[in-house]
């Protein structure tokens, strides 16, 4: 999803946990990353730091956010939480969004949607940005959907053959 976002030339905000004690972002996402994205070092569990709200504020047009992340039912529910109320429309990358334990994945996510949250794969969120498939970069976009992905979104009832 992040090279897909550098294609469509979408903002990336990148955010770590604590990066002293649980390290910093891995280098195969570091390498993908945008050059001008930020990442932005927290120890609150929400990525909505006032460092990040400051990155959103100067992008005022920005009224909806594409999130994943670990720990889903940490980080990235009370990142889902604080953007709601923020008055972001939140969609969550099933497919790019984890938690140790398959259970806190599954009620993260659920706690989320009850929020006004919407789930989505990365493949629905970049054919719903471009739309229609004469859009400047949709061969790109469709290279990228090609490439293999997990087969299982642990959600229950719903599982993925890609």
């Amino acid at each position: 999803m992040i090279r897909g976002a550098s294609v469509l030339g979408l903002p990336v905000i990148t955010t770590e946990q604590y990066p002293k004690a649980l390290g910093s972002t891995v280098q195969e996402l570091k390498d993908v990353l945008p050059a001008d994205s930020p990442i932005v070092a927290k120890t609150l569990f929400s990525m909505l730091t006032p460092e990040v709200r400051e990155l959103l504020k100067q992008k005022p047009a920005v009224s909806q956010v594409l999130l994943c992340g670990i720990e889903a039912h940490v980080c990235v529910l009370q990142t889902t939480l604080d953007l709601i109320e923020s008055g972001f429309e939140v969609h969550i990358l099933v497919d790019g969004t984890s938690s140790q334990r398959l259970h806190d994945r599954a009620i993260g996510l659920h706690r989320a949607t009850q929020s006004g949250a919407f789930l989505v794969s990365s493949e629905m969120a970049l054919f719903q940005l471009m739309e229609n498939a004469k859009a400047d970069r949709f061969k790109e976009i469709s290279k990228l959907v090609q490439e293999p992905r997990m087969d299982s979104l642990g959600l229950p009832g719903i599982t993925s053959a890609l």
